[in-house]
């Protein structure tokens, strides 16, 4: 007969025991994973990942910049057109006056004519179309009848075309806000990078940056002596407009850097471009992809760069102007200022001539 033993409890010793042995096992598991996670990037990686985040932000500022420009644009149109409107409708109504005219005074005269009566009706091509011929109704009233419904035709055209371009404003405008929120997360994260260093470790970037720049900025001065600049005083600048637009953005070495601003005392990439120039004379459009064909190409090779001509980078993400000597001065990004760096800091897109 078989025996029916009830399992015999756990004692609280032994109970215990399985519970530190269950414990110590969670520990080494635990230990075993942190042992396999990913160290933490180095000094020299999170250089890299910043630099790539500005990069795509600077992108992003200026898909912010052509934004901001179209959507100026299509509010100036907006109002023009809504200018007209206002135009349009006192034109129609001074010819539905008229209209009236002719009515009061065939009432006057004995009553209104059923001629008159459709010629005042909401539908004047059915006026048009049952009136039949021209002996229905006086030359007068036939012109009268045409200039109204010529005016309300241009009237409803110029209410569709204001409205078509309010809804490409309101798209616009979302497009903007979009873009200004890409900017903003994509400099957060780099500042989150910057701040998972120790102090040391971004005092040695700092250290590395200001070295690179001391040495861009020496480069700059021995090219600026070969090739002096002209005079930006009260006079006319002599000089090509390419170099004279290369001493004014000289003259704003150390300005801010502000995502979306041309000038006078803060700039983005573009802005910097679009500033200079306009004070030399001439006037670029706000982008730097639109810069880019702003002018001649002549390749990549800094070999064949002038003075004053434009640097492409990022496939028109970002654009400086060429100094001399291998160098260019640009507004790089947020947290920094007008500066001279090496024109080959990154990839050549293009090296334009205006």
């Amino acid at each position: 007969m078989a025996s029916h033993r009830r399992p015999k409890p756990v004692g609280r010793t032994r109970a215990s025991i399985l519970t530190a042995a269950a414990a110590t096992a969670v520990a080494i598991s635990t230990q075993a994973g942190a042992a396999h996670a990913d160290p933490a990037p180095t000094k020299e990686q999170v250089k890299t990942q910043v630099d790539q985040l500005n990069a795509q932000a600077e992108t992003a500022t200026e898909q912010y910049n052509a934004s901001v420009e179209k959507q100026q644009q299509l509010q100036q149109q907006v109002t023009q057109l809504q200018d007209s409107v206002a135009r349009q409708q006192a034109q129609v109504s001074t010819v539905q006056s008229r209209l009236a005219e002719v009515a009061a005074q065939q009432y006057r005269d004995g009553g209104i004519s059923s001629t008159v009566q459709l010629m005042l009706s909401s539908d004047p091509d059915s006026f048009l179309t049952r009136a039949g011929s021209a002996s229905q109704m006086s030359a007068t009233q036939a012109d009268t009848l045409k200039s109204f419904k010529a005016e309300q035709a241009k009237l409803d055209g110029q209410k569709a075309e204001a409205q078509q371009k309010l809804a490409q404003l309101d798209s616009v405008t979302h497009d903007l806000k979009t873009q200004k929120e890409s900017v903003q997360a994509k400099l957060a994260q780099a500042t989150a990078l910057l701040d998972s260093l120790t102090q040391k470790e971004r005092d040695e970037l700092a250290a590395a940056q200001a070295k690179a720049d001391a040495a861009a900025t020496a480069a700059a001065g021995r090219a600026s002596r070969d090739t002096p600049r002209p005079s930006l005083g009260n006079t006319t600048p002599s000089g090509s407009y390419a170099a004279q637009a290369l001493a004014y953005a000289e003259g704003k070495l150390g300005a801010t850097y502000v995502y979306g601003a041309a000038g006078p005392s803060t700039f983005d990439c573009s802005g910097l471009v679009q500033w200079a120039f306009r004070q030399a004379g001439v006037s670029l459009p706000r982008t730097a992809a639109e810069q880019w064909h702003a002018g001649t190409s002549i390749g990549t090779n800094v070999a064949n760069a002038r003075p004053g001509d434009l640097v492409v980078y990022e496939g028109g993400g970002h654009i400086a102007i060429y100094v001399g000597g291998g160098q260019v001065i640009h507004a790089p990004h947020t947290g920094t200022v007008v500066k001279y760096a090496s024109a080959t800091m990154m990839p050549i897109t293009a090296i334009v001539r205006v």
